[in-house]
């Protein structure tokens, strides 16, 4: 198991951590999905590391931007 976390902004309340929940689990590999809407932080468990490139496309298809990873 592999967790990443990633900087997300756009998000304000609880549908917009839907919106990218929802997106992010639809990525291969992904087992869990965890967003903090306060800090913009959300984090990723996958069965092993992720492309930042597709959690990025995963968030712009809920309409946010992601501007960090920590992978």
């Amino acid at each position: 198991m592999t967790e990443s976390s990633y900087t997300v902004v756009g998000m304000t309340c609880g549908h917009c951590a839907a919106f990218v929940t929802e997106e992010i689990e639809r990525i291969a590999g992904v087992t869990a999905v965890a967003v903090d809407v306060d800090t913009g932080r959300v984090s990723v468990t996958s069965d092993e590391g992720l492309d930042t490139e597709d959690v990025r496309a995963a968030v712009e298809e809920a309409g946010y931007e992601l501007t960090h990873a920590n992978g």
